[in-house]
C-alpha cells in the first residue's frame, strides 16, 4: 500500500449538530446514528495505516465535526484558515493547539481574507484554490504566498455552482482526478485522467485517496464501480447524517 499519510484529526460530532449549516434540504441529522457513522469513518481510517487522533465534540459550535475546513495540513507547514462562515471562526483556536503538537510552521489567514481549506485540493506540489462563497481572493492569494514561501504553489480556480471545490472534484494520485458537473470541463483539470461521475451520483465525488486506496460514501454504485475500473481498492462508508449537512468524505478529517 502506497504510504503518503501517517495521521489523521478528526472531532466527534456534537449534540447541536441538528444546527449545523446546510442548503441539502435532507432533513435533520440523527446525531446518535452519526455518531455510530463517525466510529466507522475513524475505523476504516485506521485500516489505511493512519494514527487518528479523535478530539472531543464541541457543543460551542455545530459544524465542528467538519475539521477539513479549519485548516490545511500540507507536508511542510500547517495554515489555520478564517473560515467564510462566521459562526465557524473560533473553531481555529482549538485546532491551532492540536496542530502545534505535530507542525512547527503554522500559518494563518487573516481579514479581509476568508478560506474554507474544503477549498483546496492538493496535487503534489500544487493547490488548487477554490474561490467560492467561503473562500474569497483575499484569502486564496494569502494562502498562495504562504505556500510559496514553502517551496509550493497554487492556483485559483472559479466555482459557479457548488459550496467547495472538494464538492465536485477529488486528486486519486497518479494523475487521476474525478471530476463532476462544472468540474469536467474546467481547462485547469484538461491534464489530468478525468473520472467522470454522473450528475446523479454527485456527491460521491466528493471521496479521498488514502495511502492507495480510495474512501467514498456508501449508495452510489457507479462511482464505485468507475473507480474500482481506475485500479484503486474502494472502501464504503455511511455518510447519510453528514450530507444533511452538505459534508463529505474529506471532510470530516485532516491527513497529513
Amino acid at each position: 500500500m502506497k504510504q503518503r499519510f501517517k495521521h489523521a484529526i478528526v472531532r466527534k460530532p456534537c449534540r447541536n449538530m441538528v444546527n449545523g449549516l446546510t442548503d441539502a434540504n435532507l432533513g435533520i441529522p440523527d446525531y446518535e446514528l452519526a455518531l455510530v457513522q463517525h466510529k466507522q469513518y475513524v475505523e476504516v481510517l485506521k485500516s489505511c495505516g493512519l494514527k487518528v487522533e479523535v478530539l472531543d465534540a464541541d457543543e460551542n459550535y455545530s459544524d465542528s465535526c467538519f475539521v477539513e475546513d479549519v485548516a490545511l495540513c500540507t507536508p511542510h507547514c500547517a495554515i489555520v484558515t478564517r473560515p467564510g462562515s462566521v459562526s465557524r471562526r473560533g473553531e481555529t483556536v482549538a485546532m491551532q493547539k492540536v496542530l502545534e503538537n505535530y507542525y512547527q510552521n503554522i500559518e494563518f489567514i487573516s481579514a479581509p481574507g476568508t478560506l474554507d481549506a474544503g477549498d483546496v485540493m492538493m496535487v503534489g506540489n500544487h493547490f488548487f484554490i477554490g474561490l467560492s462563497e467561503r473562500t474569497n481572493k483575499a484569502g486564496a492569494s494569502q494562502l498562495i504566498a504562504v505556500l510559496e514561501k514553502y517551496g509550493m504553489i497554487g492556483s485559483t480556480v472559479k466555482l459557479e455552482e457548488v459550496l467547495h471545490l472538494k464538492t465536485g472534484v477529488a486528486y486519486l494520485e497518479n494523475n487521476n482526478l474525478v471530476v463532476c458537473g462544472e468540474f469536467i470541463s474546467k481547462p485547469a483539470f484538461r491534464q489530468y485522467n478525468l473520472i467522470e461521475i454522473p450528475v446523479g451520483e454527485s456527491y460521491a465525488a466528493n471521496c479521498i485517496w488514502v495511502n492507495g486506496r480510495v474512501i467514498i460514501p456508501c449508495g452510489f454504485p457507479v462511482t464505485k464501480q468507475l473507480i474500482s475500473d481506475s485500479g484503486y481498492p474502494v472502501i464504503e462508508v455511511d455518510m447519510t447524517e453528514f450530507q444533511k449537512l452538505d459534508g463529505g468524505v474529506s471532510c470530516l478529517s485532516l491527513r497529513f
